[in-house]
């Protein structure tokens, strides 16, 4: 499986990562998810959020996520980028591909990486009140 992971202080730029894809005449799925800052956390009004990562830990998390992936699902390909610092809300955090050979195994893959990503990742979150 390929994977890719960048954990970065610039802005996702989709447009560049939609064109980096490389989709394999065998592959039937890619699967995108881009997650955005909210303008509310927890009921109160935010403007940003500030990201922060034990980078070298959350690089190790996510390379047990991607071999659990692997083991579980017929994925080809992941990609995941992750910002850190200040993201303002409507502007991406987190973008997600996953390529596999159909929609089912692809959704359950991104699914399944994102609500553990979560519970594992070494990546905080502190909104910034408005």
């Amino acid at each position: 499986m390929n994977r890719e992971l960048i954990i970065t202080a610039e802005a996702i730029d989709e447009a560049a990562l939609l064109r980096k894809r490389a989709l394999p005449r065998n592959m039937g799925a890619v699967i995108y998810f881009i997650g955005a800052v909210r303008d509310s956390e927890s009921g109160a009004p935010i403007e940003a959020i500030e990201y922060e990562a034990f980078e070298k830990m959350a690089r190790h998390q996510f390379d047990l996520l991607f071999a659990q992936i692997e083991k579980r699902w017929p994925v080809h390909s992941i990609r995941l980028v992750h910002r850190i610092g200040r993201v303002d809300a409507g502007v991406p955090s987190l973008w997600v591909e996953v390529i596999a050979p159909h929609r089912g195994e692809a959704f359950a893959a991104c699914q399944w990486l994102i609500d553990e990503m979560k519970k594992v990742v070494p990546i905080w979150k502190k909104p910034v009140a408005t």
